[in-house]
């Protein structure tokens, strides 16, 4: 069997990583790839913007299953394209990729079939925004405000602006932030206070199996400081959520944006990120991913313990309501490390140490994300902002952090940046 998996990062070495313990023994492609994926998958030179050549590159080489990684390609098309051709692919197509594409065409998705949300106001210009910001009811002049570029801009979109002065800062500084395509439309969001977690669930169009409970961190210091970035860590615990909240985010989420979707003709297929806020007066949607989050993705799939090629499978066939879908008990957890100067100018070219070190440890899963080989061909040098994902599992979560910071403390390179407070 051969399969396709789409993209370079973190995300798609541990999809990688969860096709090779596959019982049928795949063949696996991973275009681009990364250094660290090569050990594992046969890395193909295109881009995963690259839709035409992605697609014909799956048809010639005769793949049987391609996985999408990230949500650059699924925006553009890349399923659409595969369907066209007959091939496998799992992912939702263009339309239903709007979900995350646009943040305006979510809240107002999530409007039109009742998802709880935070108030909103969708401005088609960062000088209507400002307008719209004086004349909004999302608060007083001395109110938080969230500001988010309604494209997509790798996680770093979003501002939750102080007051009303800084929000209007944000606004004039958004398209500097993420590009002037990501920024061109603004959404406004009152600002939610609660727990913030993540739950994401296998769709095959009508039926969902949903996975771990997870909590990622997104500001690069200890104690939420810093600035955003696209994670520096998360851990799975299925104590996150009770049984009863979970059922509620089932009945008032879940279940009405699948059913959302059907009503406007954009079936989703795939795996679906909703990313919540347990506020005061129950779970409200923050964002939807229309695909793993990264590196959220390393700390589920560690877990599974069920074959992905006979999820996909389900998928694809419309049958996860006849699928079991074991996860291993107890917890995980991933500390992501990043090159000096990210997230603004991440440094390259540092020479790693201690790779085989931390991940000959039991339990240790070490997934690459920016790496390249040496120039002598013999380890591995830095070569983008997130470097690498540690990830550990455990049976509670004190031992998977533990697990996983005394892998972390094998790696070094000059500059490595890392939270010492992932789980607390």
């Amino acid at each position: 069997m051969k399969v396709l998996v789409i993209g370079s990062g973190g995300r798609e070495h541990a999809i990688c990583a969860s096709f090779a313990r596959s019982a049928r023994r795949p063949q696996i492609y991973c275009a681009p790839g990364n250094a660290g994926i090569a050990a594992i998958a046969a890395c193909v030179a295109i881009d995963p913007t690259n839709i035409e050549e992605l697609a014909a590159f799956a048809a010639s080489q005769q793949i049987d299953l391609t996985f999408v990684g990230g949500e650059t390609a699924l925006a553009l098309g890349v399923v659409d394209a595969f369907q066209a051709r007959g091939l496998n692919v799992i992912g939702p197509t263009r339309n239903a990729a709007q979900l995350e594409a646009s943040k305006a065409f979510a809240k107002d998705f999530m409007a039109r079939h009742g998802i709880p949300t935070a108030k909103y106001v969708a401005a088609h210009s960062p000088s209507f925004a400002v307008l719209e910001l004086e004349s909004s009811d999302l608060g007083d002049e001395s109110t938080p405000v969230v500001v988010k570029a309604d494209g997509l801009a790798a996680g770093k979109g979003v501002v939750i602006a102080s007051d009303r002065r800084h929000a209007e800062s944000a606004i004039n500084e958004m398209a500097a932030l993420v590009g002037a395509d990501a920024a061109e439309k603004i959404v406004l969001e009152e600002y939610l206070t609660g727990k913030e977690i993540s739950l994401l669930a296998f769709v095959d169009g009508e039926h969902f199996k949903l996975m771990p409970v997870t909590r990622d961190h997104k500001r690069l210091g200890d104690g939420d400081t810093g600035p955003n970035t696209g994670g520096m860590g998360t851990f799975t615990d299925d104590s996150l959520l009770d049984a009863a909240a979970l059922d509620e985010i089932v009945d008032t989420i879940v279940r009405p944006t699948i059913h959302g979707c059907i009503k406007e003709e954009m079936a989703f297929r795939g795996v679906l990120f909703i990313g919540l806020m347990m506020t005061a007066a129950g779970p409200k949607v923050l964002e939807y991913n229309v695909r793993f989050g990264d590196p959220e993705t390393q700390s589920i799939l560690a877990r599974l313990d069920t074959d992905l090629i006979d999820i996909c499978g389900a998928i694809l066939s419309g049958t996860l309501d006849s699928i079991d879908i074991r996860w291993l008990p107890g917890c995980s957890a991933t500390i992501v490390l990043a090159a000096e100067g990210y997230p603004a100018s991440p440094k390259k070219g540092d020479e790693i140490a201690g790779l085989d070190a931390a991940a000959a440890k039991p339990g240790i899963s070490v997934f690459h994300a920016g790496t390249a080989v040496s120039p002598d061909g013999k380890g591995y040098i830095t070569s983008g902002g997130r470097v690498l994902g540690v990830t550990a599992a455990a049976t509670d979560l004190a031992t998977a952090l533990s697990d996983a910071y005394a892998a972390v403390d094998a790696i070094s390179w000059p500059g490595m940046q890392y939270r010492r407070d992932i789980g607390k």
